[in-house]
């Protein structure tokens, strides 16, 4: 396998480099890149040593073609599979000097083993790290910029870490250290560009974990771009976005995460200018690699050893996942240490006070999951893969009250993904996240924003007994949160707490082995209902009888049945844990991890009589409507109606979304993700958008057949969508190069395509009811079309919340709202 992988990366990279070669050059001329600075970067790696021996391969190459080249990384390269978060970052140091780097920063995974473990393997440093914006007692913990000379250009680097390394890191680890945020951020930044500018440097290049996430604002990569003077470029990290340009075609590139690409910059030493930048495919350097299949054996041999069996798929995925919604990977985790300290006996506050078993509960935040366990041999490398930070057991006491606060807080931008998110054991809750959060004080060395009351959380039992806000609870967690790590500030604050010195992985594995007899079973198939996620918003009752106030948007009433009705299901889970989002170049901007704000239905705009229509300029109703004084509807209820099959479909009188359903089946745009679910409110993914679309529009065939994306395989249901798609202007994927198939749609991004789709139709009226949508944005128009022809009314009347997920009932919906006949 490694074989054949190490032949396609050679291929690949013979191709990369006869695409650099103009006619001439084949001819024998100079290469394009002679004389030339280059630099070569990396982001995120997050274990994935064999990827050094890919970039050092890389850097020969352009080497070789008369090119002086630097290699830089932007951060996180401590911590992510066993073969560097077992020695504490210490060999990720170790191939990083094998393969040259010669600068890198900082990313907030470098504190999770802790700042005086950071500062020991950094000794081993055979490159420049630089991180100017992270102060110890009020001193600069590292030189905040560098300059490196290539064929006489002084390449200029400042380096900058993100400030949420407050809460995504251990406070205990980083005590002392801080960070500053917003303009105190961009200050320090302007600083750095100002000094090393006064220093002689040419070219002002950032080395910055920072991110494009909209959950990062306002201490992004754009964000410092807009506010500070004389950077040129940026090499970013953090977000693990594949991009080379920012949102708004901001100089920012990145490269994804674990050597998805290699970053290249061209700098021309005559204009002393960048004139060119991409990500490539790349080779390897055999020296470089047998250093690593070295470390990768010798942990494999501590490591590799079977000690369990699963006979289930452990949701390792971010979102949906871990951060978002319950899974059963959390389910178990949760269980296996609320076992490790229950076992231990009864729970003792330091005074003597028993706290009941039944009030005992575990909570481990979504964040620190970080892999999937997949069905079959289990080994400690799955463990240590999946909980790498080192975390130990810990044990607070909290009122009902604050265990309330901590997860209001935690939820906050639930279904949004955040590392907070609470996965739960010994009780059971319920997210009404069509609720806004009401947000209160910034927490104490935080990014994150405390409840300033309890709106989007109930607490329906507690080990099957009711919840008593004045009562005391035990919650077993990690220390990390016990510290006060992400959302987690309540914790932090209780007035008792202790560390058992468990560690999380050896918890887990003890639990697989003994208490569940070395087979994780059926038990942990699917998530065990632990969490409740409420999406429909308080609709405004309708009362059926009153024809100007429909429920749904009208259909035919003979819906037409495509020719070929068989649909292939999409899939609700992937293979394998997806790339972090990109923004389309430059139109289609990244889809956010952690959107903020609930699925809320969009009331009504169809026409509500059949003389009187609501909107002159929608579709009528049909001439022949079963009931006069009513719209038809696709499906009257009975068992042939298609939602009728899906048990996760709400048909109740106040849905929104089961016509749109039950059209969208009928019409063969979809056949839902399995015979009996829907998945109604998991977020639509971009493959699934376009394939939608190219159903609905009869399947017209492509009149291409090249196809640009090393994403899309030719065997993928989604394959003649994609190059539809993109051969009709709806989308220009996500780079040259990639599509992102698996990656989640934002509202605006389902918009535009849709306006896209009917040919971008003039907007009739051009007033914006939005505080949220900016007229610059390339969804501007998409937006208000959407609202002006009933797609949507947003989120509320005054905001679209555009980069919000949107999720497969709303997809179908705005369709069948843009469309149907």
């Amino acid at each position: 396998m490694r074989q054949t992988k190490k032949l396609l990366s050679v291929l690949l990279a013979v191709l990369m480099v006869f695409s650099l070669m103009t006619t001439a050059f084949a001819a024998g001329a100079d290469s394009p890149l002679k004389g030339k600075v280059v630099i070569l970067h990396s982001n995120d790696v997050h274990g994935a040593i064999e990827g050094y021996a890919s970039i050092a391969g890389l850097r020969d190459e352009y080497v070789s073609q008369g090119a002086e080249v630097i290699l830089a990384d932007c951060g996180d390269f401590s911590q992510g599979t066993p073969y560097v978060s077992v020695s504490k970052g210490a060999t990720a140091v170790q191939m990083m000097n094998a393969a040259g780097y010669d600068v890198v920063t900082l990313g907030n995974h470098e504190f999770d083993f802790g700042y005086d473990n950071l500062m020991t393997i950094l000794e081993k440093a055979e490159f420049k790290a630089i991180c100017g914006d992270v102060f110890k007692d009020g001193k600069s913990i590292l030189d905040g910029w560098t300059i490196i000379e290539k064929a006489g250009v002084k390449v200029g680097f400042i380096g900058l870490e993100t400030p949420e390394t407050y809460t995504k890191v251990n406070p205990g680890l980083i005590q002392g250290i801080s960070f500053p945020q917003g303009e105190e951020l961009y200050a320090c930044a302007q600083k750095l560009v100002d000094e090393v500018k006064a220093a002689g440097a040419d070219v002002v290049v950032g080395l910055f974990h920072l991110g494009v996430d909209a959950e990062s604002e306002p201490n992004r990569s754009v964000d410092v771009f807009a506010n500070v003077k004389g950077i040129d470029f940026a090499l970013d990290g953090h977000s693990h976005t594949v991009m080379t340009a920012g949102p708004a075609g901001e100089p920012i590139q990145s490269t994804g995460t674990k050597f998805a690409n290699v970053g290249v910059v061209v700098i021309d030493p005559e204009t002393k200018a960048v004139v060119d930048n991409y990500l490539v495919p790349v080779a390897e350097n055999d020296d470089v690699l047998k250093e690593a299949e070295a470390i990768e054996a010798a942990v494999d041999a501590q490591y590799g050893a079977v000690f369990a069996q699963s006979k289930v798929e452990l949701n390792g995925d971010k979102a949906p996942g871990n951060r978002n919604q319950e899974t059963n990977l959390g389910d178990l985790i949760c269980d296996s240490m609320l076992w490790s300290v229950l076992r231990g006996g009864d729970v003792k506050k330091a005074d003597g006070t028993v706290i009941p078993a039944e009030n005992v509960v575990s909570i481990t935040n979504g964040g620190g999951i970080r892999a999937w366990i997949h069905k079959g041999d289990v080994t400690m490398k799955d463990v240590n893969t999946v909980l790498p930070f080192g975390n130990t057991v810990a044990v607070i006491f909290v009122t009902g009250a604050e265990l309330l606060e901590a997860l209001e807080a935690s939820t906050y931008s639930t279904p949004g993904a955040v590392g907070g998110f609470p996965q739960v054991a010994g009780m059971d809750y319920t997210i009404s996240v069509y609720k806004d959060f009401d947000q209160g004080e910034q927490y104490p060395a935080s990014t994150y924003y405390g409840p300033k009351s309890i709106q989007r959380i109930t607490i329906d039992d507690v080990n099957g007994k009711p919840f008593d806000e004045s009562a005391t609870y035990a919650v077993v967690t990690n220390n990390f949160c016990a510290a006060g790590g992400d959302t987690y500030y309540a914790f932090k604050a209780a007035s008792e707490q202790f560390d058992t010195s468990i560690p999380m992985d050896e918890a887990l594995v003890e639990y697989i082995k003994e208490e569940l007899s070395g087979v994780i079973g059926e038990t942990y198939a699917e998530p065990q209902g632990r969490i409740t996620i409420l999406t429909e918003p308080p609709a405004e009752p309708t009362v059926p009888t009153e024809p100007t106030e429909p429920t749904e948007p009208t259909v035919p009433t003979e819906p037409t049945v495509p020719e070929e009705p068989t649909v292939p299901e999409e899939p609700t889970v992937p293979t394998e844990p997806t790339v972090p989002t990109e923004p389309e170049e430059p139109t289609e901007p990244t889809v956010p991890e952690e959107p903020t704000v609930p699925v809320e239905p969009t009331k009504p705009t169809e026409p509500t009589k059949p003389t009187e229509p609501t909107k002159p300029t929608e579709p009528t109703k049909p001439t022949e409507p079963t009931k006069p004084t009513e719209p038809t509807k696709p499906c009257d209820g009975g068992k042939d109606c298609p939602s009728i099959q899906y048990t996760d479909v709400d048909r109740g009188p106040d849905s929104w979304y089961h016509f749109p359903v039950d059209w969208a089946v009928v019409k063969g745009i979809t056949n839902g993700t399995s015979e009996t679910t829907f998945s109604p409110m998991d977020g639509c993914k971009r493959a699934q958008v376009v394939t939608f679309l190219w159903r609905a529009a009869n399947k017209p065939e492509p009149k291409t057949t090249n196809n640009p994306f090393s994403d899309v395989a030719e065997d993928e249901y989604y394959y003649k969508a994609v190059l539809w798609a993109v051969e009709n202007g709806i989308t220009k994927g996500t780079s040259e190069t990639t599509f992102s198939p698996d990656d989640v749609c934002t509202r605006e991004q389902v918009v535009t395509f849709l306006y896209r789709y009917v040919n971008e139709p003039e907007v009739k009226d051009v007033t914006n009811p939005f505080s949220d949508v900016n007229e610059k944005e390339y969804s501007f128009n998409a937006i208000l079309w959407a609202v002006g022809e009933g797609v949507t009314n947003g989120r509320t009347e005054t905001t679209f919340v555009p980069k919000d997920t949107c999720k497969r009932a709303e997809v179908v919906t705005f369709l069948y709202r843009a469309i149907a006949e």
